[in-house]
């Protein structure tokens, strides 16, 4: 019945971020709040919402192994598998915001994290300067867009007042039990098999709150416009790292074993290797993609032995 109750988690996670989202975006579309702005707040934290659950839910229950292995291993998710994949479908050019400002910024929080480790503990005066950075990197990114104007008006679904507040709460509500579900579970699962939380964060958990975003951009690769993944996956990274990281300790500090901050270290250099690489020549290609996959492919067989 575990798996059963880890499934449905998961697809309570995915479906209430789906209302959350719906909802949020009418009450700000009714509030005359531009479409640029809830795209890139909103829109963006909905997508992270079931990580968030998942990380919150784990840190407060003192399961600190999958508060934090579910944020690295969805990082590493999305930059070898989502990014790689769509590139092996189809190359796509380097998107110039994420090569001058998102992976700098994604670069610079997989430096800060490793020290803010190094007294073993994520605290909650470290959440707080993460949640300070998070909001920093908002403004920037919302006052430049407004600014600019680059980003086009896009269409957002506005429902009634009453629906709207509908959609949140029952989207709230399928997000929590959703958390509360998949950490129990995973929980249990680890133990049956005899694995660690870490292992179980940084591979099912991490895998199974990244669906989402896997399955919208390869879609989206498969139509031709695989540059929607790299700029997920640059803003996905920054959101994990600082917005639910810093959520998760300074509701409660989060204790952190010697693997995590290797894993964490792994991360930061497969996360400059990825920028250095790509930054040159301007695009991703096939063979970077599959290399990517064959990448990730590896440090899940690290895993596998490790565990």
């Amino acid at each position: 019945m575990m798996y059963l109750f880890l499934l449905v988690g998961f697809v309570l996670l995915i479906k209430g971020a789906d209302f959350f989202v719906d909802g949020s975006s009418s009450v700000a579309r009714l509030l005359g709040v531009p479409s640029v702005v809830i795209g890139l707040t909103i829109v963006a934290m909905g997508t992270s919402a079931p990580e968030a659950a998942v990380s919150i839910t784990a840190g407060l229950s003192g399961s600190n192994a999958i508060a934090v292995s579910n944020v690295v291993g969805s990082n590493m998710f999305n930059l070898l598998m989502v990014a790689g994949a769509c590139a092996a479908i189809k190359a796509f050019p380097m998107d110039p915001d994420i090569a001058k400002r998102d992976f700098p910024i994604n670069i610079a929080a997989c430096v800060l994290l490793p020290v803010l480790f190094l007294d073993g503990t994520l605290g909650q005066l470290d959440g707080l300067l993460l949640l300070a950075c998070m909001a920093t990197y908002l403004f920037v990114v919302v006052r430049s867009a407004i600014k600019n104007r680059q980003t086009a008006e896009e269409e957002v679904k506005t429902l009634s007042p009453l629906m709207s507040a509908v959609s949140i709460v029952g989207g709230l509500a399928c997000i929590v039990i959703g958390g509360d579900l998949v950490v129990d579970n995973a929980v249990l699962i680890a133990e049956s098999w005899g694995l660690s939380e870490s292992f179980i964060g940084l591979t099912i958990i991490a895998m199974g709150t990244s669906l989402p975003e896997f399955v919208t951009s390869v879609v989206a690769a498969r139509k031709g416009e695989s540059g929607l993944a790299l700029v997920n996956v640059g803003g996905s990274h920054i959101f994990n790292l600082l917005l639910i990281l810093g959520l998760s300790s300074s509701l409660h500090p989060i204790a952190i074993a010697p693997d995590m901050m290797l894993n964490t270290i792994v991360m930061g250099v497969i996360t400059l290797a990825f920028f250095l690489i790509t930054l040159p020549k301007k695009h991703v290609n096939r063979p970077m993609g599959l290399s990517c996959i064959a990448v990730y492919l590896c440090y899940t067989v690290y895993l596998v032995m490790m565990s």
